[in-house]
């Protein structure tokens, strides 16, 4: 049977998806418009391969990553394929291998959870559902969650589904028009609701002098007793977003861009404190997506950060039980075929990662996602206690490096 974003939901009880009309789709000539980038409907990330048929929003957040692909100034949102199609192309996919590759939906170009985007976001999990995939499948909104999207987000039988949700606490209006109590009430109705899927807050970006107080992470440890488990990160200031600040006159938080997330030592140290000395409640605090993920559903790290052993320091000790039993450093004789194969070269394998040389992030992660263990790029070295983070607001390294 062929599933739309107009046919209902699997029976429970009265709820269903609101029916409406699908999106357009984007004709060739709109197409054309259109950066390459947009284009390429699925993309290899760090927390799974991203699904993107869908693509404009609304919500106007300063610091979208929508600026990257020059599409911000695209409000309402369009379809570049219906959900089969792109369903097909995600199963079909070289890099995707079943109950295994976790799977991000919706995330780059628009908000899975807005009115006209809603019925294809709950349309693709059916199908993907529908395949008896039990790949992690991630599902990241800042906007409103119904106790009716709940019944049908418990629908679904075999994949491992979590919803994320963003909540920042900006009260900048130009910077992050969107109400935060938005967020934070979609996170107590979707935990409340949570029997199949678990529920994430998705803490970020966190900025220094603009929701940093200690009123700010009061709030927000508050707010993590509503959640299966809390990720806490900064902010990507690449160069579009901060020529995006400038232009709109918003404060600039930091003095130079990045390639990788800020997120200052000082900061982390004033969270982790105030994480420490909170009253008892609340969801443990993670750093990175995966692990809050995994831990939510009671499995080891997909991304093998175990490896990378000063991450795990903040982790629940049954938590770090499950990766220690999970992580193996993988033969070399696999590895070489696997990067070979790649187009890239094996530099070695250490105890933290397997170190590779020309393979980008969307080929090393397969990789990474394959082997259950950390893949770095040797010209792009992490460093100690800042895996993944930008180098502004730590201390300058010298030799305490990893590859």
């Amino acid at each position: 049977m062929t599933i739309s974003p107009t046919s209902p939901a699997p029976a429970q009880g009265r709820h269903a998806v609101t029916s409406r009309k699908p999106l357009p789709i984007l004709t060739e000539q709109q197409r054309a418009a259109l950066r390459p980038e947009l284009l390429e409907v699925i993309e290899n990330r760090k927390s799974g391969l991203s699904l993107n048929h869908v693509i404009g929003c609304p919500l106007d957040c300063g610091y979208c990553v929508r600026h990257l692909f020059d599409n911000f100034a695209m409000k309402v949102p369009r379809a570049l394929m219906s959900d089969e199609q792109a369903v097909d192309l995600l199963v079909g996919h070289r890099f995707f291998q079943p109950h295994v590759t976790p799977v991000q939906l919706l995330n780059r170009a628009t908000d899975p959870m807005l009115p006209a985007v809603k019925p294809h976001t709950f349309a693709t999990l059916r199908l993907l559902d529908a395949h008896k995939l039990t790949n992690h499948v991630l599902v990241i909104t800042r906007w409103r969650v119904t106790p009716e999207d709940c019944a049908v987000l418990n629908s679904f039988r075999n994949i491992k589904l979590t919803l994320l949700i963003t909540h920042s606490g900006i009260d900048h209006e130009h910077v992050e028009p969107v109400d935060s109590a938005i967020a934070a009430t979609s996170l107590r109705t979707a935990f409340e609701h949570a029997e199949r899927y678990r529920t994430i807050l998705y803490w970020r970006p966190i900025v220094p002098g603009l929701n940093d107080s200690d009123e700010h992470l009061s709030r927000a440890l508050e707010l993590s007793r509503y959640a299966h488990a809390t990720v806490f990160t900064g902010l990507f200031y690449k160069d579009q977003i901060r020529a995006y600040y400038r232009d709109h006159g918003f404060p600039e938080p930091y003095a130079e861009g990045a390639r990788r997330k800020v997120f200052p030592e000082a900061l982390e140290h004033r969270i982790l404190g105030a994480a420490q000395s909170r009253p008892a409640g609340g969801s443990p605090l993670f750093r990175k997506t995966s692990c809050a993920v995994t831990y939510a559903h009671g499995v080891a790290d997909f991304n093998g950060h175990y490896g990378v052993r000063e991450l795990c320091d903040i982790c629940p000790a049954v938590q770090v039980r499950r990766c220690a039993e999970a992580w193996t450093p993988p033969q070399m004789r696999k590895v070489v075929a696997m990067t070979e194969a790649l187009g890239g070269r094996l530099v070695t394998i250490n105890d933290r990662a397997v170190v590779v040389d020309g393979l980008d992030e969307q080929r090393r992660y397969v990789m990474q996602h394959s082997l259950g263990y950390q893949v770095h790029d040797v010209t792009k070295p992490h460093h100690l206690h800042r895996h993944g983070r930008a180098d502004l607001g730590w201390p300058v390294m010298t030799k305490e490096t990893t590859p």
